[in-house]
Order: C-alpha cells, then structure tokens, then sequence
C-alpha cells in the first residue's frame, strides 16, 4: 500500500470504523483512540496490507483492539450517568435511545455481530473474518440478536 492509497483509505474507512466502535463501545472518547491505534496500527503495516483488503483489516483490527480494551476494563462496573426520574415520564418515547439500550443489553459478540450485518452492511463471511467466527457461528449470532432484540423491544415496560 502506498501512502496515497493509505491517505484514500484514512478518508474512506474512518467515520464507519468510528461508527462502528462507538456503538459497540458507547463511549466517545475511547472509540476514537481506537480508531486512532488502528490507523496507526496500519501504518506501521503499509508494507503488509493490501488496499483492496484494508477495509476488511481495518475493521478486523479495530475489534480486537475493543475486544482487548473491553477484557482489561471488565473489572470495572460503570454506573448510568443519568437515571430516568419516576416523576418526569416523556410524553413520547425516543424510539432512537430506546433501540441504542436494546444493542447495548445484548452480550458483545451478538452486539458487534448485529452492527456489523445491519449498520456497516458486511455479508456473513466478511463478519467472521472480522470477528474470527465460521459463518454458521455469525448466522446464528445474529438471529439470537435479533430475537432477544425483538423482545426487549415488544415489551411495553421498556417503551414506556
């Protein structure tokens, strides 16, 4: 890979990748030092990464690099910064926030599944190349997502 084609890909890939690992990660800060280790992580590798291959290396890399941060924090245990008041109930619910505490319920393997098929758009042997699954793993992962997201979101307790 050449600088240029380096450069391409930088404008190509990163709002995705960001995008990618923010949802995965919820949290902005850490999902844009990722992205920043990957991109570098790719420079360091230009010799070794084919343009045609680096969207699939970039995404590859980046979910290992969340993988890894998310097994050196486990032990930590985060508190919601906000909690809804019993007396200060919307009117209607944000159907976007209510989704985002859907995915974010789900185990992280289903999760990153999910996002990659149904935000990023990758077909299922791109999915577990990234995630290092076989396709029948990748497949039944993300109908296990889909299921548990359909019953979270069929329940009226958590519209409400």
């Amino acid at each position: 890979m050449t600088e240029k084609e380096y450069n391409t890909s930088v404008d190509l890939h990163a709002s995705a990748l960001f995008r990618f690992i923010k949802k995965n990660l919820n949290v902005r800060e850490d999902a844009e030092n990722i992205v920043q280790d990957t991109f570098e992580s790719l420079w360091l590798n230009l010799k070794k990464v084919e343009f045609e291959k680096c969207k699939s290396w970039l995404f590859t890399t980046a979910y290992r690099k969340m993988i890894d941060g998310i097994r050196r924090e486990k032990k930590m245990v985060e508190m919601p910064e906000s909690y809804r008041e019993k007396g200060k109930e919307a009117a209607q619910p944000d159907l976007k926030s209510i989704l985002n505490s859907a995915i974010q319920k789900l185990p992280e393997i289903q999760r990153s599944v999910i996002m990659l098929r149904d935000y990023e758009g990758y077909d299922y042997a791109e999915i577990g190349n990234i995630t290092g699954l076989n396709e029948s793993q990748v497949k039944v992962y993300i109908f296990r997502a889909r299921q548990t997201l359909k019953n979270y979101l069929v329940s009226i307790e958590n519209i409400i």
